[in-house]
């Protein structure tokens, strides 16, 4: 079997991973993801291209690294009424964010890319739509009093396992897009390649 690694220490991804029983290791790629995506925003690209090309940034860095081994990049983005949302700084950071998300609709986008031998060989780029209820401020408040610092790496300031589902109405969209891996079409194609039982 090929020797699989997830390009990223991504608590969601590794858990997604590991119920699937995906044996890998996770490497992360210490990349610059900050420049590339303002780069990417200043040529007008939109949330699909940003999120693909971060995630193929990713599995780039480490496939040159681990030529043998089927490298997995992946990446999300959140934006709501066209506007890109970074992971929070801080709790006043994440306070903001989900005031800005109260009563709209949040698109989430989750890309995954595979390399092999320093290469692009495969990729998957989803969307998700999720409609954000109305969130008070003493909610707001109560919820960070709760989650916070553990949200802290979560771009949409919210774990969907977990008390974060209450930030929502409804969904549209894959599970595995919202927790922030397409994982299906990546387990198809590992089962492809041998790198799982198929």
């Amino acid at each position: 079997m090929d020797l699989v690694i997830l390009a990223s220490q991504s608590v969601s991804r590794r858990a997604m991973l590991d119920a699937a029983g995906v044996t890998y290791q996770a490497i992360p790629a210490h990349v610059d993801e900050g420049a590339l995506k303002a780069a990417l925003l200043a040529e007008g690209q939109g949330p699909s291209n940003i999120a693909d090309a971060l995630a193929e940034l990713k599995a780039l860095k480490v496939s040159r690294a681990n030529p043998a081994a089927l490298v997995i990049g992946s990446d999300s983005l959140v934006s709501v009424e066209g506007k890109l949302f970074d992971k929070p700084e801080n709790r006043v950071a994440a306070a903001d964010h989900l005031a800005q998300f109260s009563d709209s609709e949040m698109v989430l986008t989750s890309a995954v890319v595979v390399a092999e031998a320093g290469r692009i060989m495969w990729r998957h780029v989803d969307q998700a739509r999720l409609q954000v209820r109305p969130l008070s401020t003493a909610f707001i408040t109560a919820y960070l009093d709760g989650e916070w610092p553990t949200i802290a790496g979560c771009v949409g300031c919210f774990r969907i396992e977990g008390p974060g589902v209450q930030l929502f109405t409804h969904i549209k969209g894959d599970h595995y897009t919202v927790l922030g891996m397409p994982l299906l079409p990546l387990l198809e194609l590992l089962r492809a390649r041998g790198a799982m039982p198929s």
